[in-house]
């Protein structure tokens, strides 16, 4: 068996710069780590119970499919923070069937984030 003891997400972008702005101005990630000199140097932030390294440069925008998901504890909060600060929102927050209110935003590569709210009441909250 392996034994994990730590990951990250691999974050491949076509703009270094843009990107970091982004996770780091826009969406305020903190800063866990950095490596590296230049454009392309590495910068890896806290991502909640894990990370995001963006390091490198990509032809293309990553798959299509990638696509991240950020807890807050209130969607609403982030939706006027993120909007202000000029972030590109494909959704505003809203309350889905399962429970969950979900806002979607979209990063300068067109990565889709889910910025998600478990209200106290959601199962996610305990373990009945």
């Amino acid at each position: 068996m392996v034994h994990v003891l730590s990951s990250r997400v691999l974050l491949r972008p076509t703009d270094p710069e843009r990107s970091r702005a982004f996770y780091g101005d826009a969406l305020g990630l903190e800063i866990y780590r950095e490596f590296g000199t230049g454009a392309e140097r590495g910068t890896v932030y806290f991502l909640g119970g894990g990370y995001l390294e963006v390091s490198g440069r990509a032809d293309r925008p990553p798959a299509p499919g990638m696509q991240l998901w950020i807890q807050v504890a209130d969607a609403s909060a982030a939706y006027g923070e993120l909007s202000g600060k000029g972030v590109r929102v494909l959704r505003e927050p809203k309350l889905e069937p399962w429970g969950l209110i979900e806002m979607w935003i979209a990063d300068p590569d067109g990565v889709r984030i889910a910025v998600v709210e478990v209200p106290a009441e959601h199962p996610l909250r305990y373990r009945p």
